[in-house]
């Protein structure tokens, strides 16, 4: 297989440009050429990690996922995800929040596979230890205090050095109270960083880029997003696991 100097071609993480400093062409292994053609594209498939299958509705229902707030202090923009209401409570609908959720597991399954960094986020004390937890089970980070404004937005002068920033974020609440919204929100969305929230009826989706309507103060429903989330960060990264073994 021969590749001209101004080539290109699609590899396992999709498209990428190559560039060559010979003039000559370029030849690729006969086994490497075996290896790629072998290989299958993850995106090429609607599920291709199987995170589908690892919850149903009936277990959101038994996590309280649909419980919201008081009817009162319903947001605007969260009036499509609500089913109704019983004894003054909001109660969202679980097929909605069901498909809003799998595409999130897809999305953090990819990002997982890519090799990417990802950070949970959480605001609430009483489950700031199940976030933690989680994080440190599948070998990412978690940050559950208070957020300084101007980490993501001026990192390189926050640390003194080049940064890094995390590909995803994952908000198991996407409030730091009742009235205000988490300040790494709007800095994720000033620096294009993809973001999954778990957004309350009392929440503005507007600024995240996987809004999941749910439950977000619960015990029960926080320890089943993180045991999803976990799940398929684990699998992302056992497909990557496998690939790079395959391509050694």
């Amino acid at each position: 297989m021969i590749l001209s100097n101004t080539g290109c071609r699609y590899t396992k993480y999709g498209f990428s440009l190559l560039r060559y400093t010979s003039t000559s062409p370029q030849v690729i292994p006969e086994n490497v050429i075996d290896v790629q053609q072998n290989q299958k594209n993850p995106l090429d498939y609607p599920d291709y990690f199987g995170v589908h299958n690892l919850f149903t509705v009936k277990d959101l229902f038994d996590a309280r996922v649909h419980y919201g707030h008081k009817i009162g202090s319903l947001n605007d923009n969260m009036r499509s995800y609500i089913y109704g209401s019983r004894l003054g409570h909001l109660i969202f609908d679980l097929d909605t929040t069901a498909e809003h959720l799998r595409k999130a597991l897809n999305f953090t399954a990819h990002i997982a596979y890519r090799g990417g960094i990802i950070c949970f986020f959480n605001r609430n004390s009483l489950n700031a230890h199940i976030v933690e937890k989680t994080a440190m089970e599948c070998g990412e980070y978690a940050h559950t205090r208070f957020w300084r404004g101007g980490i993501f937005t001026n990192a390189n002068q926050q640390f003194g050095a080049i940064t890094r920033l995390p590909d995803l974020c994952i908000f198991l609440n996407t409030q730091n109270n009742i009235l205000n919204q988490h300040t790494a929100v709007r800095d994720s969305a000033k620096m294009l960083i993809p973001t999954i929230g778990i957004v309350d009826s009392n929440c503005n989706p507007n600024l995240i880029s996987y809004p999941v309507p749910g439950n977000d103060d619960s015990p029960t429903a926080i320890e089943l997003y993180c045991k999803l989330f976990k799940s398929a960060i684990i699998r992302g990264k056992e497909e990557r696991r496998k690939f790079l073994q395959e391509t050694e």
